[in-house]
Order: C-alpha cells, then sequence, then structure tokens
C-alpha cells in the first residue's frame, strides 16, 4: 500500500502530508512493515520548507497518544504492562510508557520469541519475556498491541477487569487483534469515528459500539471510565504527523 495524509492545522500554521508506505512481510524482515516521509510546507505560499522523517514521527506521535489515551483511561493502581509484538511500535510505546508511568513489571509477547528476546535485551529496563500471549496478557493492568496479525491474538476471556488496552495494530477492514468477546464487554474509545468505521476491522467485524473520541474525552464532553474495561482503537491521524513535523522542525530551527 501506499499512503497519502495530507492535513493541515491552522492553530500550528503547518501544513504537510506524509507519504507512507506498508507492506506485509509474510517472512521476518530487517526492513520495517512501515516506513514514511513527511513533507512539511509554507502555508502562506506552498513552498517546501522541510523533509522529514515519517517512520520516526510516525512511531513517536502513535506512541504518546496511546501514552495519553492510557493517562485517561487505565485503572487506579496499574502496576504491570504488556506489549505484544516487538516492532517498530513495541519500542515507541515501551519508551513513552516507562518514562511517564511506573510498572512493577513489563511483560512482552512475539509470534517469534528471538524478536522478543532481543527486545528485552535492547531496552533500558527490566522485560519478561513470555511463552504465550496468554501468559503476558493474564493480569495485566495496561495492554498494547502492536501486532501484523490478521485474525485474534488477544481474547476477552484473559484479560483483568478494569484493564485498559491499547490496539494500534490490525488496520485494514478485515484484520483483527482483538476479539468479538473483548471488543463487545469494553467500552470503546477511538481517535476517529469515521476512520474506526471505515479501517478497523476490530471495530467493524466486532459491531462493537463507539463510546467516544479520545478527543471528547480531552475536551471533557465524554467521560473516561477508567473504572470499566476500556479499549482504545489507535489509527492514527494525518494532524498529528503534522503538529510533530512543525514541533520538531521548529525545535531545529531554534538550535540553527
Amino acid at each position: 500500500y501506499l499512503g497519502v495524509m495530507p492535513a493541515y492545522s491552522a492553530a500550528d500554521d503547518a501544513l504537510t502530508t506524509k507519504l507512507v508506505t506498508f507492506y506485509e512481510h509474510l517472512k521476518d524482515s530487517s526492513v520495517p512493515s512501515h516506513q514514511a516521509t513527511v513533507l512539511l510546507f509554507d502555508p502562506s505560499n506552498g513552498t517546501l520548507k522541510a523533509v522529514l522523517d515519517g517512520s520516526v514521527i510516525t512511531a513517536k506521535r502513535t506512541a504518546a497518544v496511546s501514552a495519553i489515551a492510557t493517562k485517561l483511561l487505565m485503572p487506579a493502581f496499574a502496576e504491570v504492562l504488556c506489549i505484544l509484538g516487538a516492532g517498530v511500535q513495541a519500542y515507541s510505546h515501551y519508551d513513552i510508557f516507562t518514562e511517564l508511568f511506573t510498572f512493577k513489571e513489563v511483560r512482552i509477547w512475539n509470534r517469534t520469541k528471538e524478536r522478543a528476546v532481543k527486545f528485552a535485551g535492547s531496552v533500558g529496563g527490566p522485560v519478561r519475556v513470555c511463552s504465550s500471549a496468554q501468559e503476558a496478557v493474564t493480569g495485566a493492568d495496561v495492554i498494547v498491541t502492536v501486532t501484523m496479525a490478521t485474525a485474534p491474538i488477544l481474547f476477552g476471556d484473559w484479560v483483568k477487569p478494569g484493564a485498559h488496552i491499547n490496539a494500534v495494530g490490525a488496520s485494514r477492514p478485515d484484520w483483527r487483534e482483538l476479539d468479538d468477546e473483548l471488543m463487545k464487554n469494553s467500552v470503546l474509545f477511538v481517535d476517529s469515528r469515521d476512520a474506526a468505521l471505515t479501517e478497523s476491522g476490530d471495530v467493524i467485524l466486532s459491531g462493537a459500539e463507539i463510546f467516544a473520541e479520545l478527543g471528547e474525552v480531552l475536551k471533557g464532553t465524554k467521560p473516561a471510565l477508567p473504572e470499566k474495561t476500556t479499549v482504545f482503537k489507535s489509527l492514527g491521524m494525518a494532524v498529528e504527523d503534522t503538529v510533530a513535523a512543525k514541533f520538531v522542525y521548529d525545535a531545529w530551527s531554534a538550535g540553527n
């Protein structure tokens, strides 16, 4: 796939488009599944101001949005973080989650155990490598799914009541990471209703009802409900790339 994601932010005076390629590697590859470039333009005249590494921006802004959702939706006493998947997004989520939150235990599972072991050996803190997704999930307070799964790998009867799940993978209408039980018995938050109803197999195929967009919670028009079992379905929004790219460009400009 080749995706084009244009956006304009009046508040940030920023105009960008992100070009992202997405290849489903059937075998483990050293090449990431997603690669991206962000073009930043001057909104007043259309001049190209910068070409930025969209892969880094995508990884960091996606994890940042998951962290915002987690801050709002996770249970009051969250001690165990579980990450399913060991790719680029696993690293970016680990970095921001361990920076912002204090977990007593971090667990990881990956379809290929060698990649999970590599992950555990290369990050800054202790990580427990689990031999199954169920082992990783059982008793976890916060769960992050960042896999290339096309069928469910996370099941509702494994999940601790009151846990919070960030579902980041399965970005196609016929792909799943979460099963129907989990989707239907959780309070569902999304970044964009329109996107979720056209792009997310977890949402479309389960028929789960969307409770709120994350922005509605941030604005205070919808409650967070951290006492409930919650799912945040993340698909990513072009404006997130725009704001992040402008932030990077302004920081670079100030340093020069």
